[in-house]
């Protein structure tokens, strides 16, 4: 099913794929885990056997489900959203079939009313399927990739050689310098802080820079929280005012 979401970027969230695993040190504290720990002990079968409690808390067991049942639920949407799509997963997940991928591209094709927008922390993967089976981007999707330091930016590069109308990096949980990053033909940026048990801290350094780059490169910035144990209380103002700042349409 589809549910309304808290995440302040996006309208819902659209799971057809649910669990993962960890690919890099952004994964840590992953938010989903904990979500899919709770859903499974709550008994929704769609998240049966997907956790597994350690003495960190819940963890991924690297199971991948595709679940069917939530393919075609955005073709009884009439009224225009904007669709986070797989919050609980990643749709280029290396156990996620290519020909999956293709029929939720294929929903997606058939709803152009809708903006859906897919971040992966596998781009490499999402560049070489894509221009397979999408090398005309859809102009209602929006690509995105997880940059949470300086270590994995070279997935950037992945993300810009993605055919795309969109592109976008979600700098989150920002965990550390990223450094001098190149922006060309990205059109968004998401900063963030962790939030939950455990999170981890991040410098205002980080975000200024990050900010000064966006500015730069004409990349629509958007500062999302930054986060802690209560991130209510940290809330989302960066140099006294929010930024809410979405990308323009790429023709």
């Amino acid at each position: 099913m589809a549910q309304q979401s808290s995440i302040e970027w996006t309208d819902l969230t659209w799971n057809p794929v649910v669990g993962c695993s960890i690919e890099s040190a952004g994964c840590k504290n992953c938010y989903a885990m904990r979500m899919a720990a709770r859903l499974q002990a709550m008994g929704n079968d769609k998240y049966e056997g997907l956790t597994e409690r350690s003495k960190r808390g819940a963890v991924w067991t690297d199971k991948v489900r595709c679940h069917d049942e939530s393919v075609e639920i955005p073709l009884t949407w009439k009224k225009p959203r904007r669709v986070f799509v797989n919050s609980m997963s990643d749709l280029f997940h290396p156990d996620v079939p290519n020909e999956f991928v293709r029929r939720i591209w294929s929903v997606m094709g058939q709803t152009p009313q809708h903006q859906y927008q897919i971040l992966t922390k596998r781009p490499h993967r999402m560049e070489t399927l894509l221009q397979e089976i999408a090398s005309e981007p859809l102009q209602n999707v929006w690509l995105g990739t997880s940059v949470e330091d300086n270590r994995v930016v070279n997935r950037i590069d992945h993300l810009r050689n993605t055919p795309a109308s969109i592109r976008f990096i979600s700098f989150e949980p920002l965990i550390g310098d990223v450094g001098q990053v190149n922006l060309t033909n990205i059109h968004w940026a998401i900063v963030g802080g962790e939030s939950g048990p455990r999170s981890r801290p991040m410098s205002e350094d980080w975000v200024e820079s990050i900010h000064y780059q966006c500015l730069h490169a004409g990349t629509a910035f958007f500062f999302k929280q930054w986060g802690g144990v209560n991130k209510k209380k940290t809330g989302r103002l960066f140099r006294g005012r929010t930024y809410d700042e979405m990308p323009a349409y790429i023709s």
